[in-house]
């Protein structure tokens, strides 16, 4: 490894590349490590640094879009991923999608280019004793993924994962759902569930429905070793067991009287509070590897999601990540070692930006660290925070990956009942935060130099 490097960065991706620009802009002396193409990724297919595998759409570009949002912000902390996308753009409506190899080529242009930056093109099998980020992704080799493991001393999550759809609140119909806990047993007084009942017809059309709708195919390296755990089946799979299966598993109703029959129902699907403000509920037990557009389809068939909005679709697939919550600070900091920081979906966030957004908070804390100065915790107001927050705060034994989203931002001082007003007040607020952070916090390289 590099010995004249302040800074190791272990990864190439978004989040590394991202993270190695962010501390060199600041000053910092950087080793850059990506193992491809010395040894490749059963996903990746150049040796590009930042090549976008699943997609080429970055997400949603308008300002009242939580992945907007987390543009404008991290847009605003001078990133390279947004200065590449720009440059990379092609045309996608209110979306930014980008030509992937023009994407790729300008940020492994830039890193190399950049006089602080030592890119080496070699497998990292151990953790360095040096302040250090590690940027490996979902398909972290298997010799950094047991350093990593016996380094945490916790489960190392290393799976094929099966992840329940999320839906927002205010789009569950109540006038059919309602709410209670089997058997009366929750804390809450009106329940701690909110429950969409089925009648036989409906439970049946249903079924039929969920085992004829298109599933995401597999990658080959995914169709070798499909390792699911049997308590995380995708619902889909269970479906296939018998025409009872979910009623006697995941939907089953027992302890549960439909308050608008005052009788049991033939089944139930419930939704369970997925944050602390009550605005994101997940469904319970129902992981999925269907295509988002089916789920969306047979899922708005259950009564009560008729008009259901899906803030996280299910999915299935071979993901490495942290138990976060148990291991890493909001700084994106190892809790038992403050000068190893962690980025990217290995920290459990999903999407291209969202990775990228951590590897630059990472890159950023990496810097100030070196340079004597405290790491910081972006405000929750802001979506880059919120996100942070609850990758290090979530629930650890329920813990699954998240991507950006308004039901992770604290509530508005003023309720607004718009949808549409309400995400505007949100970004606003989000970027009014940031805005006062860059310049007491001299963020932005800009402001750092004018700090010095």
């Amino acid at each position: 490894m590099s010995q004249d490097a302040e800074l190791i960065v272990i990864g190439g991706g978004l989040a590394g590349s991202e993270a190695a620009w962010q501390a060199a802009q600041r000053g910092i002396r950087v080793a850059l490590y990506e193992m491809r193409p010395v040894r490749q990724t059963p996903a990746h297919t150049g040796d590009r640094l930042a090549e976008l595998v699943c997609s080429n759409s970055l997400g949603s570009a308008l300002p009242d879009r939580a992945p907007g949002l987390l543009k404008a912000e991290i847009r605003r902390l001078d990133s390279l991923m947004m200065q590449a996308a720009d440059e990379a753009a092609v045309p996608a409506g209110g979306a930014l999608a980008v030509d992937r190899e023009k994407f790729a080529e300008a940020v492994t242009r830039r890193i190399e280019s950049h006089p602080l930056i030592d890119l080496r093109r070699e497998e990292v099998t151990r953790i360095p004793g040096t302040p250090t980020i590690i940027a490996s992704g979902p398909l972290t080799s298997p010799a950094l993924a047991e350093a990593i493991a016996a380094l945490a001393g916790k489960e190392y999550l290393y799976f094929y994962d099966a992840v329940s759809p999320i839906v927002e609140a205010d789009s569950i119909n109540m006038a059919v759902a309602f709410r209670a806990s089997r058997y009366g047993r929750g804390e809450q007084e009106e329940g701690d569930y909110i429950n969409c009942p089925l009648d036989e017809a409906e439970y049946r059309a249903f079924i039929a429905a969920l085992r004829a709708a298109e599933r995401i195919e597999l990658k080959q390296f995914e169709q070798e070793d499909p390792h699911f755990f049997e308590m995380c089946l995708p619902v889909e799979e269970i479906a296939r067991r018998g025409d009872q299966a979910l009623a006697f598993g995941p939907m089953r109703p027992v302890g549960l009287t439909d308050p608008r029959s005052g009788r049991r129902p033939y089944a139930v699907l419930q939704l369970r509070q997925d944050n602390l403000a009550g605005t994101l509920y997940n469904l319970v037990g129902f992981q999925t590897n269907l295509k988002w557009g089916e789920q969306q389809r047979v899922f708005r068939l259950i009564p009560g999601l008729e008009q259901a909005e899906f803030m996280r679709y299910g999915m299935m697939h071979r993901n490495t990540y942290l138990n976060s919550p148990s291991l890493l600070s909001p700084t994106m900091q190892f809790r038992a070692r403050p000068d190893l920081f962690f980025a990217g979906q290995i920290t459990g966030v999903e999407g291209y930006v969202g990775n990228a957004a951590t590897g630059l908070l990472a890159g950023l804390n990496a810097a100030r660290l070196l340079r004597g100065q405290p790491p910081v915790i972006l405000p929750p107001t802001t979506m880059l925070g919120a996100l942070c927050h609850y990758v290090t705060h979530a629930e650890p034994k329920d813990f699954q990956p998240m991507k950006a989203n308004f039901g992770l931002l604290p509530p508005l001082e003023r309720a607004i009942r718009h949808k549409q007003a309400r995400y505007q007040a949100y970004s606003d607020r989000a970027l009014q935060d940031l805005d006062k952070m860059i310049v007491t916090e001299h963020l932005t390289e800009t402001h750092a130099k004018i700090a010095t």
